[in-house]
């Protein structure tokens, strides 16, 4: 389980640094991405986002 939830929070990291990339690609504007700001600061949770990029992921590591 701890596994998991480090896994997920890697690829929540690794999609916020891609973000300004995926963006271009239309990821981050999906229903289920999260976006509010706080205190002046914008914070950006792809939640759908990463489940779509983790399927994609698993998909061509069991072709793999």
């Amino acid at each position: 389980m701890i596994r998991w939830l480090i896994v997920v929070l890697l690829a929540l990291i690794l999609i916020n640094g891609f973000t300004p990339w995926l963006q271009k690609l239309g990821f981050g504007r999906l229903p289920g991405d999260i976006r509010f700001k706080l205190f002046g600061r914008e914070f950006f949770l792809p939640l759908t986002t990463t489940i779509i990029l983790s399927l994609v992921a698993a998909g061509i590591a069991k072709v793999l």
